[in-house]
């Protein structure tokens, strides 16, 4: 005890303080010719899901019965054929639910159900009282096989945690045995592997192979090396994975799995790499639920691997009701910005993204063609129609947003197809507009100010009606009235060309004081049959090259056409207005 008056313990020494650092980094596996940095992820492992175990006990609140039965079932119905469903000597709930799934039927012809255990007689008696019936089971017993826990937490040495796993099998062993014709199996995990010496690791697996003595290559032993917390980045896993697999002396007979959790952020890295070691199996959560920074991702490990050609067996062709589903079970949100089910994953809100998103999508045979694969598109590495999305919300409107991610939810939302040559006047429009908001805006925003800005702009000009005919001598050649409203007075022009836009255009040079031409002008039909749709996209050549658009929209060409060069018009003096 120092004299200090806050009883306080001296700080040590400052060679001491030196000597104990706070952080070191992990020591590096010995493993100078690794193979798996050179290997191919080809084939999918047995997926487990500990969802309703391991994602549930780290809930603000627990699921209840009824939404466990509604969350396996969810399980199921995506592919999980081995689910951890319970922590059965825990709690009276978890035994409870245990038995639900097994009296009530619940469980698919292809599904096995796990239950976890500490490796402790009362607790493993519990466990089996629990899956008493079960058509397929595992049973999942676990000790801490780190110096850390062994001496820190449970004041014990190798040698008695040896001891302690093996009476553990033998009885687990027994009991399966005189479990009669249940096809029960054993999983095995030495918890914190990691941060477990791998002799020792090595040693406790082994041991435990030898007591169950029931593994064959067709129903392999499940030895799960979690990487309980992530203190080692991912390359150390897989050289952990892949030295184990080496060393243990009956690896056919044996299933590796992992089971990562997300401590540094790494969880979907460690396990992609510990597949390429080896490992076969994988356990994790939907979403990455659990302790602390939770579990893998099974949603996203899924996906990526499906993302290369892989096929998983997991149903995530609707992974948007998956999201939904496990949102409203769990009360745990989803982030914006999770992959595959977020909010904006497949939304570009930088307008370069934009416009290589929407030419990438016209281009897809080329780029089949050019690249050999059937998808290819700029910033999206998977088709988001593969996991039920739809392409609406693809490219979304705020002011950073370019004039190709605008046009094109004007093409998939509203079908309208402007011309590329107008694209720079509709991205100011909406740039403008959406600099005054100040936020996010719809796509039925755009479509509306599309209208108000291009198809009906305010303006001194109201077209009342254009009536062209043909030359009774040269067809050729067009006499036409037009009837207008200017600035609120009617007025009727004659209206002479060669041909019914160019007359037209001669009629309004007669009575505005702009100059304008029109050398061309693009159309496109909205629309089938009687109900379809004219649209006319009309650029106003003015003096000095500038050009201004005006778009129109008629059963007839024509006037659809005319109706364009009005709203054009009517856009040039509101902005000389502006201007002035």
């Amino acid at each position: 005890m120092t004299d200090n008056k806050d009883d306080k313990i001296a700080d040590p020494p400052a060679d001491q303080r030196k000597a104990a650092r706070k952080y070191v980094p992990p020591p590096a596996i010995d493993l100078p010719d690794r193979l798996w940095p050179g290997r191919t992820i080809e084939t999918s492992p047995v997926w487990c899901s500990v969802d309703l175990r391991d994602g549930n006990q780290a809930l603000p609140n627990p699921l209840s019965a009824a939404r466990k039965l509604e969350y396996f079932r969810l399980l199921c119905e995506t592919g999980f054929k081995h689910i951890e469903v319970a922590f059965p000597s825990a709690s009276q709930d978890d035994f409870d639910f245990t038995r639900s799934l097994v009296d009530a039927g619940h469980i698919p012809d292809d599904v096995f159900i796990m239950a976890l255990t500490q490796c402790r007689e009362k607790l493993i008696d519990r466990t089996f009282e629990s899956l008493r019936g079960v058509p397929r089971g595992i049973v999942h017993a676990y000790c801490a096989t780190s110096d850390l826990h062994m001496r820190q937490v449970f004041a014990l040495t190798r040698d008695e945690t040896l001891k302690m796993a093996v009476r553990s099998i033998g009885q687990i062993r027994d009991l399966a045995e005189a479990n009669g014709a249940s096809d029960l199996r054993l999983e095995f995990s030495p918890e914190e592997f990691t941060d477990t010496d791998i002799e020792f690791a090595l040693e406790i697996c082994e041991a435990v192979f030898e007591e169950w003595g029931r593994a064959t290559s067709d129903r392999p032993l499940i030895l799960n090396l979690p990487a309980t917390v992530e203190r080692r980045p991912p390359n150390h896993y897989a050289d952990m994975i892949e030295l184990f697999r080496r060393r243990f002396s009956q690896i056919d007979k044996v299933l590796v799995s992992v089971h990562s959790h997300n401590d540094q952020g790494m969880a979907i890295a460690a396990t992609e790499l510990a597949l390429l070691a080896g490992a076969g199996r994988v356990e994790g959560a939907l979403f990455g639920h659990g302790e602390r920074t939770g579990n893998v991702d099974l949603v996203v490990m899924a996906a990526n691997l499906e993302s290369r050609g892989v096929d998983t067996g997991l149903d995530l062709t609707n992974i948007m009701k998956i999201a939904e589903t496990v949102e409203r079970l769990t009360g745990m949100p989803i982030p914006a910005r999770q992959p595959y089910v977020g909010e904006y994953v497949f939304t570009a809100f930088s307008g370069s993204h934009q416009d290589a998103i929407r030419k990438g999508l016209h281009k897809l045979k080329e780029s089949a063609e050019l690249f050999g694969v059937g998808w290819k598109v700029p910033y999206l590495h998977i088709d988001p129609a593969d996991l039920g999305r739809k392409y609406q919300r693809l490219i979304r409107i705020n002011s950073q947003s370019g004039k190709g991610g605008i046009a094109w939810v004007l093409e998939q939302e509203y079908g309208i197809e402007a011309p590329k040559s107008m694209h720079p006047e509709i991205g100011a429009a909406v740039q403008k507009y959406s600099d005054k908001v100040a936020r996010e805006i719809s796509a039925d925003e755009v479509h509306e100010l599309f209208l108000s800005e291009f198809v009906n702009p305010a303006g001194p000009f109201e077209l009342l009606g254009y009536w062209p005919r043909p030359d009774d001598d040269d067809p050729t050649h067009i006499h036409g009235e037009v009837r207008i409203r200017v600035n609120g007075e009617e007025k009727v022009v004659c209206a002479e060309g060669n041909g019914p836009i160019s007359a037209f255009v001669h009629a309004m040079n007669q009575i505005c004081d702009a100059e304008f031409t029109i050398e061309d002008y693009f159309e496109q039909a909205i629309g089938r049959g009687a109900e379809a749709q004219a649209m006319a996209y009309v650029p106003l050549e003015l003096p000095g090259g500038k050009t201004r658009f005006g778009v129109g929209s008629d059963t007839n060409i024509d006037q659809a056409a005319v109706r364009a060069i009005v709203a054009g018009l009517n856009r040039i003096v509101r902005e000389n207005g502006e201007t002035d």
